[in-house]
C-alpha cells in the first residue's frame, strides 16, 4: 500500500509498504479521509511538538476516519464493514484518566500519527478502544474534521456553559475557530469573530458568525463593546495562539466572564490584577475531548446540520501529498483532506 513519510526538511517520501495485519484488541481500517492539521507540519519540518517521537519513522495522520475491514482477536464490538473515525490518544487503559476518557492525560499517552502510524496511507492499525462509530448520514470528511477542530471546539464551548444567553467572541479564524463558530451557533449564541484577513472573516460570516472584526484596521476592543453596548462579552475562545488574541480575549468579556485558550501558546504576558482578578473572571485551557463524548459531538452537528465541510478549502489524492504538505505549509488551503473516494 501507499503511505505518507516525512524524512525532514519538508520533503515528503510516498513509499510501498505491507497492509497491516491487526492484533489481539486491534482493528485495521481502509481510510477514506485523512485531515491535515498544523501540528503535523512540525514533523514536515523535522521535529516534532511531542517530546521523544522520532521523525520519519511513523506515518502521519491524527484526524482519520474510514471502514473496518478487518479486526484482531479478541474484537467483539466492531466488525468489518463498520464506518468509524480514530481517537488520537493512545493510553495505558488502566489508569484514572483512560478510564475516564481522557486518554490524552495518561503518564503513557502517545498520539496516532506521530508515536504510531497515522491515516495518511490506504491502511492503517488502531486498537479497537480508539474507534467511534459514525452516524451513517455523516461523510468521511465531515468525520475526519470532527476529529480533532470540531470535537475539541464543542467540548470547550460545553465546558464553558455556552448558551443562547451569551455573546461568545472567538479570536483566529483557522479550522478551529471556523468549527468554534459553527458550534456556538448550533448552541444558540452570538457570535463575534476576530482575525485579521478578510478572507476568514468572510467565511466565518458563511458559517453562521453574527459579526465580524479585522484586527488589523478596526479596534477590536472598541467594536466589542460596541456591540454588546458596553458591557463587554459573556465568553471568549482564543484559536489564535497568539499574545494579541490571548490578552484580547482576557480584556474583552465582562465581570464573572468566561475564557477559553485553545491556540497553543509557549508564552504569554498578561496582567492579573486587571485582567482576571477585578473581573473575577473564569479561564480554562482546552485540549481535545473524552472519547465517549464523540457519540454526542456527532449527534450534535446532524440535529444541527452544521456544515463542517465548508472548512475544507482543498482535497488531495494521496499521491498529491507532497503538494498537498507545500500548499498547506505556504498557507494557501485551510484545512486540507486526503480522500480515496
Amino acid at each position: 500500500m501507499n503511505a505518507v513519510f516525512f524524512p525532514g526538511d519538508k520533503k515528503v517520501e510516498i513509499r510501498q509498504v505491507e497492509i497491516p495485519t491487526p492484533g489481539q484488541g486491534d482493528v485495521l481500517i481502509q481510510l477514506k479521509a485523512s485531515a491535515i492539521c498544523r501540528s503535523d507540519m512540525s514533523l514536515y519540518y523535522g521535529t516534532s511538538v511531542f517530546e521523544g517521537t522520532k521523525c520519519g519513522c511513523t506515518v502521519p495522520g491524527h484526524e482519520p476516519a474510514g471502514v473496518i475491514t478487518e479486526v484482531g482477536a479478541g474484537v467483539s464490538n466492531y466488525k468489518a464493514g463498520d464506518r468509524v473515525a480514530v481517537y488520537l490518544a493512545l493510553g495505558c487503559g488502566e489508569c484514572a484518566h483512560c478510564k475516564s476518557g481522557y486518554k490524552m492525560f495518561c503518564k503513557e499517552f502517545k498520539c496516532i500519527g506521530f508515536d504510531s502510524h497515522g491515516g495518511d496511507a490506504e491502511y492503517m492499525v488502531v486498537p479497537a478502544e480508539n474507534c467511534m462509530r459514525l452516524p451513517d448520514s455523516m461523510s468521511f470528511v465531515t468525520a475526519a474534521v470532527s476529529t480533532d477542530a470540531v470535537g475539541t471546539l464543542y467540548h470547550a464551548q460545553k465546558r464553558l456553559g455556552i448558551s443562547g444567553r451569551d455573546y461568545l467572541v472567538i479570536f483566529g479564524m483557522g479550522p478551529m475557530g471556523g468549527a468554534g463558530v459553527m458550534i456556538a451557533k448550533g448552541l444558540g449564541a452570538t457570535v463575534i469573530a476576530v482575525d485579521m484577513l478578510d478572507e476568514r472573516l468572510e467565511l466565518a460570516k458563511e458559517l453562521g458568525a453574527d459579526y465580524t472584526i479585522n484586527g488589523k484596521t478596526m479596534n477590536v476592543q472598541e467594536e466589542i463593546a460596541r456591540i454588546t453596548k458596553g458591557l463587554g462579552a459573556d465568553a471568549a475562545i482564543d484559536c489564535s495562539g497568539s499574545p494579541y488574541g490571548e490578552n484580547d480575549a482576557l480584556d474583552c468579556v465582562r465581570a464573572h466572564g468566561r475564557v477559553a485558550f485553545i491556540g497553543e501558546s509557549k508564552e504569554t504576558t498578561i496582567k492579573p490584577s486587571a485582567q482576571l482578578i477585578r473581573k473575577q473572571i473564569s479561564v480554562m485551557g482546552s485540549w481535545y475531548f473524552p472519547i465517549q463524548e464523540f457519540d454526542e459531538i456527532a449527534e450534535f452537528i446532524v440535529r444541527k446540520n452544521l456544515p463542517i465541510e465548508k472548512l475544507v478549502t482543498h482535497q488531495f489524492k494521496l499521491e498529491e501529498a507532497e503538494t498537498a504538505f507545500r500548499m498547506f505549509d505556504e498557507r494557501k488551503t485551510e484545512k486540507a483532506v486526503f480522500v480515496w473516494e
